[in-house]
Formats: C-alpha cells, sequence, structure tokens
C-alpha cells in the first residue's frame, strides 16, 4: 500500500507540493483534471500574469485584513520571480507591475512540474474525492479507485471559477465538514453585463478599448482599459472594479482619465470655432464611441462656438463621470476568482486536525 506524508488535493497546490517534497515529504498531489495547470494555462491572455512587482497585504481583500501580512512577508513577489529567472523564463512587465510570460502560461506550469519533479511528488490525475474523515490525527481519503489514510491534507482546489475547468465546491464542503465558518461567495473579476435599453444601445461598440478611470460607489477606482463587448463591459479596469461592486450599485466612467474636457474644448474651439464637438472628440476617443455617446444623449450634435457653458458643463460631466448601472456580472463561468461578498477565502489547510 503506498505510503505518502501529505496528499494535497487540487493543481492549485503545485506550489506547496514542490515545496513539501524538497523538503524531504513523501506527496502525492490529486486531480480531477487530465494534466493539471489550466487555469494556468488561460491566465493573462495565455500569458500568464504570474505576479506584480507591487504585490502588498493593502492590494489584497479578506474578511481580516492582516490574513495575508505572514504570507506575504515570508514569501514575497521577489521570491517568485527569483524563481522565474532561475528557470530561464523570459518576462514583461504591464501596466501597474503586472508580470507575463514573453512566451506562453505553459512555461510556469512547466516550471512548477518541474519543480514538483525535484521533490519527487507523485500525480494522481482524473481522480476526484469523494470524501474525506478524520480519525485522531489521521485523514481518510476515498476515492473512486480506493482509499489512502495521511497524516496531513491540504485541500487547495480552489474557488467556483469556471466550471467548464473542473471547478467545483468541493473546498467549501470541506470546511463545512469540519466546523469553519464558510462565508457567501459571489463571482469576482468578471466582466460585467448590462441592461437591455443599455445594452441595445451600445452593442456597435463591442470590440472597443478605451483607457479610463473607473470607480465604485465604495470609491475604490482603477484606471486601466475598458472593453465594450457584446455582453457588456470587460477590460483590466472592470475585471478589477467587480470584486468592489455589489448588485443594483451604479459604476463611474471617466472616459478622459488623461485629460482636462475644459481645457481641451477652449483650445480647440480657440483654433477651430466651426469644427464639430462629435470630430473634435474623435481626437481622444474612438469615433465609434463619440457616435454612440451621440445616441445616448450624452453628446450633442453641434459645433464648438454653437457650446454654451451650461452645455459645457453637462458634457464634463458625461464624460468624466458617466454612470453606468450594471445588471450583473457573467458570473463564475468567465470569473478568475470567487471571493465572499467583500474578499478573498478560497483555501482551506488542514494539519493534523488543526483548523
Amino acid at each position: 500500500m503506498e505510503s505518502f506524508d501529505v496528499v494535497i488535493v487540487g493543481a492549485a497546490g503545485l506550489f506547496c507540493a514542490a515545496q513539501a517534497g524538497q523538503r524531504g515529504l513523501r506527496v502525492l498531489l490529486v486531480d480531477n483534471g487530465k494534466k493539471p495547470g489550466r487555469k494556468i494555462l488561460m491566465s493573462g491572455g495565455s500569458r500568464c500574469n504570474f505576479t506584480n512587482m507591487y504585490a502588498e497585504p493593502a492590494a489584497y481583500l479578506s474578511h481580516n485584513p492582516h490574513f495575508c501580512k505572514s504570507a506575504l512577508a515570508r514569501y514575497t513577489q521577489w521570491d517568485f520571480i527569483d524563481l522565474v529567472n532561475r528557470h530561464g523564463i523570459a518576462y514583461h512587465e504591464k501596466t501597474l507591475g503586472q508580470l507575463f510570460c514573453d512566451d506562453s502560461a505553459q512555461q510556469i506550469v512547466d516550471m512548477l512540474m518541474r519543480e514538483c519533479e525535484l521533490g519527487n511528488v507523485q500525480f494522481r490525475l482524473r481522480s476526484e474525492l469523494q470524501s474525506i474523515a478524520q480519525t485522531g490525527t489521521r485523514f481518510t481519503l476515498t476515492f473512486a479507485n480506493g482509499t489512502l489514510t495521511v497524516p496531513q491534507v491540504v485541500i487547495a482546489s480552489g474557488g467556483l471559477s469556471m466550471p467548464g475547468l473542473g471547478a467545483s465546491p468541493l473546498g467549501y464542503q470541506v470546511a463545512q465538514q469540519f466546523g469553519l465558518n464558510v462565508l457567501p461567495t459571489r463571482a469576482a473579476l468578471a466582466p460585467f453585463t448590462l441592461h437591455k435599453p443599455l445594452l441595445e444601445q451600445i452593442h456597435t461598440l463591442s470590440g472597443v478599448s478605451v483607457p479610463v478611470a473607473v470607480t465604485a460607489k465604495n470609491g475604490v477606482s482603477f484606471k486601466e482599459s475598458l472593453l465594450f463587448t457584446h455582453h457588456g463591459l470587460s477590460g483590466p479596469a472592470i475585471l478589477q472594479l467587480s470584486s468592489y461592486w455589489l448588485p443594483g450599485e451604479v459604476i463611474t466612467i471617466n472616459l478622459l482619465p488623461q485629460h482636462d474636457l475644459n481645457a481641451l474644448l477652449a483650445e480647440q474651439r480657440a483654433a477651430h470655432p466651426n469644427q464639430s464637438l462629435k470630430n473634435t472628440l474623435a481626437l481622444w476617443l474612438p469615433k465609434r464611441l463619440v457616435e454612440c455617446l451621440q445616441i445616448l444623449g450624452l453628446v450633442p450634435e453641434l459645433t464648438l462656438k454653437q457650446l454654451q457653458n451650461p452645455q459645457i458643463a453637462a458634457l464634463t460631466e458625461n464624460l468624466h463621470a458617466w454612470q453606468v448601472q450594471p445588471n450583473g456580472t457573467e458570473g463564475y463561468r468567465t470569473a478568475e476568482v470567487t471571493p465572499r461578498r467583500r474578499g478573498y477565502a478560497r483555501v482551506i489547510v488542514k494539519n493534523h486536525g488543526s483548523q
């Protein structure tokens, strides 16, 4: 009969498995997929945004804001960057310190697998945990093809996001079984859907991307790109904001975060008074977006010299603080994380009966 010091359930535990194996533990990683790292392969547009140069406790959401401090102090983003460098993976920095592979997310998966090889980690794929029971300081795990009894178990099955890649509520069920408090969850880092009237009016914008600053009701703001889709709004700015948005709330979109519209209009009005407002705004915004804003009644069909102060004030408010009420998000199907109502709570570790 096989004997292990620790069983790790879920491919989200690849790094954990490697570390445990390299410290001399006999490790088995069990996953329901045919190969590990499927979500990694999809991350960052298949280039894997593997860390952030500015990762710090303040960037994390949690019911307990101190929860992540010890983990981040013991293993920093610089430690992982050093690991990536040691494996010769070329990468580049995008906005806000985000680091992406130059080539492919497969490089990160291969790196983690090589680290597991160094720790002699064994794998049992296409195997789903059916039940777990504790007797004293040992745990019995039941699978379709047999049982295992081990002193330590790590549940690293992830959240509910992307069920098409095998996501399941296993982690939450195990947590509840062992008496841990599981808070209600929701989909986050997910695109917004829009109510039908607005969605029908902006359907021609699908595929248009524009740099914006978006702000949630609680004041949290992100300055990145917004992408219009067939279903609503997406892009880095929207995905980030979805973690702070609650159903029914309005979000504020600044379509010209790098500019002062009043100053721009005054400059253009002095130089080109007969130029249409639509053509003027197209200097800084995609033409399709300007035309759509006209349909929505947010941009009047006037020349610059026809603009009066009240119209300029309204236009400035419309473009610097466009109010949009999402209908919801696209849900777990496309969400990248599974937070609680206002934060993250995904990984549960069971070690010698402790919680």
